[in-house]
């Protein structure tokens, strides 16, 4: 019963490695950039895809609405981080309180087990979800800003540097608000 399962599998393996699928698999030719004129140094000059193969600001026009549409996003992003700030700030006082009604009993013998709970904040679904929402958009945003920098065009990472400097200006402060005491 074991060699027809063998001769099964042999003959599937036979296959797939002489199956031809018509593709060239030779490295003989060279790379050719036929799709798109990606420079690879610091430019201006327009044309240059961004996230997708729709999205290339050709005119003067859609450039400069990309650059908005950058700057836009750039003050999003340190908004959200202001907003993390201030509801870790929340957060964090309605997990003192919430601990501090669990901690209320007298307490015993002091273990290492309730030195971690003490000191360690409770799960609460409302919060941790939020947090991890928020950092989620942060992340994807911080991404998509890296990206935005791989294409050199250096109209975009103008937008994006001074609206990350613009939104730290008018929201830094807030996401400061975490180290207050």
């Amino acid at each position: 019963m074991n060699w027809k399962y063998l001769a099964l599998f042999l003959l599937c393996l036979i296959q797939g490695c002489l199956a031809d699928n018509g593709m060239d698999m030779s490295m003989d030719g060279g790379m050719s950039l036929v799709i798109g004129n990606m420079l690879s140094y610091l430019h201006f000059t327009p044309g240059d895809n961004l996230w997708f193969l729709g999205w290339v600001p050709k005119s003067s026009g859609a450039m400069v609405g990309t650059c908005i549409a950058l700057f836009m996003l750039a003050l999003i992003e340190r908004w959200i981080a202001a907003c993390r700030g201030v509801m870790e700030f929340h957060w964090r006082q309605q997990a003192i309180f919430i601990a501090s009604d669990k901690l209320n009993p007298l307490p015993t013998r002091s273990s290492p087990i309730e030195f971690i709970k003490r000191f360690t904040p409770p799960f609460i679904p409302a919060h941790d979800i939020t947090r991890g929402i928020m950092f989620a958009a942060q992340a994807l945003l911080g991404y998509l800003f890296m990206l935005t920098v791989m294409t050199y065009q250096l109209s975009f990472i103008f937008s994006l540097v001074v609206g990350l400097g613009v939104g730290e200006t008018l929201f830094g402060r807030f996401g400061s608000i975490t180290h207050a005491h």
